[in-house]
């Protein structure tokens, strides 16, 4: 049997037209993860009760503007940031570790440059003031044995009026009582929500003041949830492991 000229034209060109498309849907991934939205996961629980271990979320990269370490991959070819536009108190921040540009994360913004930051206590100084808060309903948590445990909660409210949910694990701990920090002029102070477990700009050393070049974005919505220690392809388990009130929820 042989086949036509008129089908072979007709096999090549839906060919073709397939290959385009596809070309096409991944240029467009592409400028969308480069330019837009860029999705995350989170690895730690320096967050909670805010974001948990097993929340994907979408982070706009055009929230601060574009810097090289914005752009995956980008060249560093200019310094500071392109369109820039200033994080302002309380959100929640997607950031390159000063300390090796190049690992991812995620915390809240605190302080903002020529700030002192403080804490007394374990109760947050902004500028000499404490930083309002009220204990609310306690968060219920997994220790390592699975068992549920009870976690001191307050709800913080900062002075341009951004509230949110911050967690006491224990009374008197190492990072409850510092110094004061001033932050430096073009720099951030970072501060994760669960305030006993968390590396942030109150360990100088470890993250310390965190340039605005290094930010990455701001976090915008989770888009999907599971439990700890689930995969999310493992479709079958989601009646079960899936998180469904967090889906979709803003930040």
């Amino acid at each position: 049997m042989s086949v036509s000229d008129d089908s072979m034209k007709e096999t090549e060109g839906g060919l073709g037209d397939t290959i385009k498309v596809i070309v096409q849907a991944l240029l467009l991934a592409l400028v969308v993860r480069t330019l837009l939205f860029q999705p995350f996961s989170i690895p730690s629980g320096s967050m909670k009760s805010t974001l948990l271990v097993g929340d994907y979320l979408f982070v706009s990269k055009y929230s601060y503007g574009y810097s090289r370490y914005s752009i995956p991959f980008g060249p560093p070819v200019f310094s500071g940031r392109l369109f820039g536009s200033e994080p302002e108190r309380g959100d929640v921040v997607v950031f390159k570790l000063p300390r090796d540009n190049s690992t991812d994360y995620i915390k809240r913004v605190i302080g903002l440059p020529g700030d002192k930051i403080q804490m007394i206590g374990g109760q947050l100084y902004i500028n000499g003031k404490v930083v309002e808060r009220t204990k609310v309903e306690d968060f219920i948590d997994e220790d390592e044995q699975g068992n549920k445990v009870r976690v001191t909660r307050y709800h913080e409210t900062l002075p341009n009026g951004v509230s949110y949910d911050t967690l006491d694990l224990r009374e008197n701990n190492y990072l409850d009582d510092t110094p004061v920090y001033e932050v430096p002029e073009g720099h951030y102070f970072m501060m994760g929500d669960n305030r006993d477990n968390s590396s942030d700009s109150r360990v100088l050393s470890g993250v310390g003041y965190v340039p605005f070049e290094n930010l990455v974005g701001k976090a915008q919505v989770i888009f999907f949830s599971i439990g700890e220690g689930k995969a999310p392809w493992q479709v079958w388990t989601w009646p079960s492991s899936a998180r469904w009130d967090r889906w979709f929820t803003g930040l």
